[in-house]
């Protein structure tokens, strides 16, 4: 008998949670249907639904207020008007709905009743606080901010714990009093710093790029009056980061100089300043950031690093091709730190400078075979093996070379630099013209978790393949990859030609575009702007429909916007890209290219 009501009770228990999922399931139903009514129009239905939905559940007032909306979309404010009367007369009614009466009488030109609501609303928050967000937020959904203004500023005097200064700073948005609005998020962030990211992009929406704009000289005058009147490591922080948004990489230097004299011992924030100015060409300030951190830093690690950089621009300035210098440097360094596994980054570097600079891989391949003989970590062998592989493909020892990459490959065939090492096992393949295996390792790179490598893997792919179908003996892709194993060995003038081969004895094939493009890339290294140009502008007229046809865009308005001076030329071919290229991997910067020039806010 007890085993027959226990059997009983566990089949009542499942009855009553199926009921209960079955009810739930089509209450929700209904709660979806209502809101489609509403959504579509059909504001008669939308009445009804929402009606029954507050009926069986009389505590959920936004189905009253849906209900109330429907009213009001049919203009019938008298009916909504008998409601809501009705409804705040019932105890512990919810205060929304005084700011939804108030907002009924707005609708019936009532302008007397509105304000004795909304002043009711108000009234009702300064003896009930904790009421301030509710009401607050149903006055700035029906888009009186002033209103909303009032509730958040009286809530947070009467309670200094509260703090609406997100709400308040998104209002003064609204209204565009940006000072207000800029003034509030400094006081959200001061008060809650870790809201600083949230902050700063909302602000950013309201900047520009160019210092002289309005609101980026107003929001730099905020903050150096702040930083005056309240010193605060945070209002430097702030300033650095708007003078790098307009690329015032000099001006945030000084910034950043000043948090790190002020007891912020670490030196990587100046170290990515560094970065950010090399990556935008200012090399100038990039010099000036690397020297301060080799002078301040008390850490090994750091001074070489940042050694290193420094070294990298130097040897990009070099145009007499006198590198004693350099060499002193590199030697110096490689004796005050020694050939240890703290300078394996800074030993690949050197032997690259012997191969790449000095023309002397030779003595490169002994040096990283010497590197090679330290206690590393797997990492650092990889590092050391693929750059003793890229040196033996600038000496056409192919074989030797995929030897290392092979062995990278296989030592961390799951780590990035595993991929890197299967990209330079196709790229030394295709060099070598064994074009069929390859394409094979491109194919597998393709779903790459580096997107760089992807990138790269299936641009190679797409060389290979669509120039293997029409010419089975492959003569002018040999040809095409020749020029680019010379470009790569820095043997420009030799690429230039060998290009110019391609482009008289295989006139009309596919491999033209490429030749063109490749070819006019090296006229740019060269400062040849107008032969780049000439090129860039065949490619556009006669393939229109090619892979390049977008890198040429991109290309011309580059060429247009930094060596031509012709801004206005630039924009039209960065609103090529835009409106007809948009799967494009430029069309990103072509759209920040192109706001910049027409001088819209750009985030």
């Amino acid at each position: 008998m007890l085993s027959l009501n226990k059997s009983f009770s566990m089949r009542y228990v499942l009855f009553l949670i199926f009921s209960l999922a079955v009810y739930g399931f089509a209450y929700a139903q209904s709660d979806a249907l209502a809101q489609q009514y509403y959504e579509k129009g059909e504001y008669k239905k939308a009445i009804v639904a929402f009606e029954r939905l507050y009926k069986n559940s009389p505590r959920k007032v936004n189905y009253f207020i849906a209900m109330i909306s429907s009213y009001q979309q049919l203009e019938d404010f008298e009916t909504a008007e008998k409601l809501l009367l009705q409804a705040i007369e019932v105890p512990k009614s919810s205060p929304m709905l005084l700011v939804e009466t108030g907002f009924n009488y707005d609708l019936k030109k009532d302008s007397i009743n509105s304000k004795k609501y909304y002043d009711k609303a108000v009234q009702f928050t300064e003896a009930n606080p904790s009421a301030s967000y509710i009401i607050g937020r149903a006055f700035e959904k029906k888009s009186l901010l002033d209103y909303a203004l009032q509730v958040y500023q009286s809530a947070m005097i009467a309670n200094p714990n509260y703090n609406f200064l997100n709400n308040i700073a998104r209002i003064y948005g609204e209204k565009g009093d940006i000072e207000k609005m800029f003034s509030s998020y400094l006081d959200l962030i001061k008060d809650r710093v870790e809201q600083k990211g949230y902050a700063q992009r909302i602000i950013s929406q309201f900047l520009r790029n160019d210092p002289g704009e309005e609101n980026n000289v107003l929001f730099r005058k905020i903050l150096l009056k702040r930083n005056q009147q309240e010193p605060n490591l945070l209002w430097n922080e702030l300033l650095s980061w708007l003078f790098i948004q307009q690329k015032q990489y000099k001006r945030a230097f000084i910034q950043e100089k000043a948090i790190y004299m002020s007891g912020d011992a670490s030196l990587q924030r100046i170290f990515d300043l560094a970065d950010m100015s090399i990556e935008d060409n200012d090399k100038e300030t990039a010099r000036e950031v690397l020297t301060y951190i080799i002078e301040k830093s008390s850490q090994d690690a750091t001074k070489i690093r940042a050694s290193q950089s420094l070294i990298q621009l130097d040897i990009e300035a070099v145009t007499d091709g006198n590198y004693d210098e350099i060499q002193q440097r590199f030697d110096q360094l490689l004796s005050t730190y020694e050939r240890n596994y703290r300078t394996v980054l800074l030993q690949r570097d050197y032997a690259n400078f012997l191969a790449f600079q000095k023309n002397n891989p030779e003595a490169a391949i002994s040096y990283l075979k010497e590197t090679i003989e330290l206690k590393l970590t797997t990492r650092q062998l990889a590092t050391v093996k693929l750059a003793l592989g890229d040196i033996l493909v600038y000496k056409e020892q192919f074989n030797q070379a995929l030897i290392y990459f092979s062995q990278v490959q296989k030592a961390l065939k799951n780590d990035v630099i595993g991929q890197e090492a299967r990209f330079r096992v196709a790229r030394t393949s295709y060099y070598k013209g064994d074009f069929e295996w390859a394409e094979s390792q491109l194919k597998i790179l393709k779903s790459s978790v580096s997107q760089l490598i992807a990138n790269d893997a299936l641009k190679l792919k797409l060389i290979i393949s669509d120039n293997s179908l029409e010419d089975s003996t492959q003569t002018a892709l040999k040809k095409y990859a020749k020029a680019d194993l010379l470009a790569y060995q820095l043997k420009d003038t030799e690429a230039i030609a060998q290009l110019e081969d391609i482009l008289l004895n295989h006139k009309g094939e596919q491999i033209e575009d490429e030749a063109l493009f490749m070819q006019a890339k090296l006229y740019e290294k060269r400062d040849e702007f107008d032969k780049s140009r000439l090129n860039y502008k065949k490619i556009i007229e006669f393939y229109k429909e090619g892979i390049l046809v977008d890198d040429a865009y991109f290309a011309m308005g580059q060429l247009y916007l930094n060596h031509f001076d012709d801004p206005e030329k630039a924009k039209q071919f960065f609103e090529e890209i835009i409106f007809n290229h948009q799967d494009s991997i430029h069309y990103v910067e072509a759209q920040k290219a192109y706001r910049k020039l027409r001088g819209d806010t750009v985030n």
